[in-house]
């Protein structure tokens, strides 16, 4: 993707891929610009084999072009939902501006809020992602009438708490609410077990996946794990950096 790759994004069709004579880096907001009306994006990396992680994080999958596109797609995004288990696994903090995001970002907030998808609000509610945030993005939190009363009031002191569903988060409403809220330009950021569930409940309209060029082998999970599902997808668009895959895929009713 970078200058020396001769990388571009150009369309060929109604497929973005790579153009391997293009003089310039690819314009990566225009790339992986939302539709007008928003939708939910999935970001995930993987390794060639279809892990999601190394020793339990993502980062060891990473890679430089792989940290420009997911602070390009924060940049994009209203709003980035992710799992308990991903916030504490990761060590979400708040978001934060970033060069480049002003003309991503004109008309919203300088950085989105992150929305956590939490049954039992079992997360360090003194932690920076409640302790931390500017007043445009406190952080949201998404649970269920189940969860105790009193973690839920002290969650409330530093987070706007959403109810959605009895025992279980109802993540179709989980949905609705956070684009109630205006936040339509919704990114996924995992982890597996809710990609999962929100494929099952056919609420992914776009995946952004980098592959990353490894054998993990092992026993990590896939990009989507637990619930089964089958969603058909169309190719965007392929970008490539040093081996590293950058592939945007999008419902088929999309393309």
């Amino acid at each position: 993707m970078r200058r020396e790759l001769s990388a571009a994004c150009v369309r060929v069709g109604s497929v973005r891929r790579i153009h391997p004579y293009a003089e310039d880096d690819p314009d990566l907001a225009a790339c992986y610009a939302y539709p007008p009306e928003g939708c939910l994006r999935v970001n995930m990396v993987a390794s060639a084999d279809g892990a999601a992680w190394l020793e339990g994080r993502s980062a060891g999958l990473s890679s430089p072009g792989d940290r420009r596109v997911f602070h390009v797609l924060r940049g994009l995004a209203d709003v980035v939902l992710a799992g308990a288990a991903t916030v504490r696994t990761e060590g979400y903090g708040p978001s934060k501006p970033r060069e480049g995001w002003h003309a991503l970002r004109a008309g919203r907030p300088h950085a989105p809020p992150i929305a956590v998808i939490t049954r039992r609000l079992d997360l360090d509610l003194g932690g920076p992602l409640f302790t931390e945030t500017e007043p445009y993005q406190r952080t949201i939190v998404i649970t269920t009438r189940a969860a105790p009363r009193e973690r839920r009031e002290e969650a409330a002191k530093n987070a706007e708490v959403l109810v959605a569903g009895e025992d279980l988060v109802d993540l179709t409403v989980a949905v609705r609410l956070l684009r109630d809220r205006g936040l339509g330009r919704i990114l996924c950021e995992g982890g597996p077990r809710l990609n999962a569930e929100l494929a099952a409940a056919g609420l992914i309209d776009e995946l952004a996946l980098t592959v990353s060029p490894l054998l993990a082998g092992g026993d990590a999970a896939r990009v989507l794990n637990g619930v089964a599902s089958r969603t058909p997808l169309a190719l965007a668009h392929v970008l490539e950096e040093d081996g590293v895959l950058f592939i945007r895929y999008v419902g088929e009713e999309a393309r």
